[in-house]
């Protein structure tokens, strides 16, 4: 399944059927990232002497990877880039992170249940975006 979000399917290309509201679910979560950012926390949690901004930092450097990698897997020759997936997916990655703690959980404010919830509220409305192209 190609990761750009199909929102048109011309008739003879065999190109197949525009994506479902479940499929942009799917495609906008950069589930690679996020595996990744899972693996790194678990790296970083490891280590005795983590200051808040090595959490900071990771998460900064995550964020450019989700952008990143979902402009490397949704760029095609001779379309657009796919400028709302690829914020939507970085966003979703923000959601995830925040979901999961990450350097959230090292400040005072931050609840694990408001990342649940808001985790919840992003999947379920994500897929109500429909890119133009």
């Amino acid at each position: 399944m190609p990761r750009r979000i199909r929102v048109v399917s011309l008739q003879g290309t065999g190109g197949g059927d525009v994506d479902t509201y479940f499929d942009r679910i799917i495609k906008y979560i950069p589930a690679d990232v996020v595996g990744a950012w899972v693996a790194a926390t678990g790296v970083i949690s490891s280590q005795a002497d983590v200051t808040r901004m090595t959490w900071w930092l990771a998460f900064a450097v995550g964020i450019f990877a989700a952008a990143a990698w979902t402009w490397k897997q949704t760029n095609q020759p001779g379309k657009p880039v796919a400028i709302i997936q690829i914020l939507v997916a970085t966003a979703a990655f923000v959601v995830w992170v925040f979901a999961l703690g990450g350097p959230f959980a090292v400040e005072e404010w931050y609840k694990p249940y408001l990342g649940s919830l808001v985790l919840i509220a992003f999947t379920l409305l994500v897929g109500l975006i429909v890119p133009k192209e």
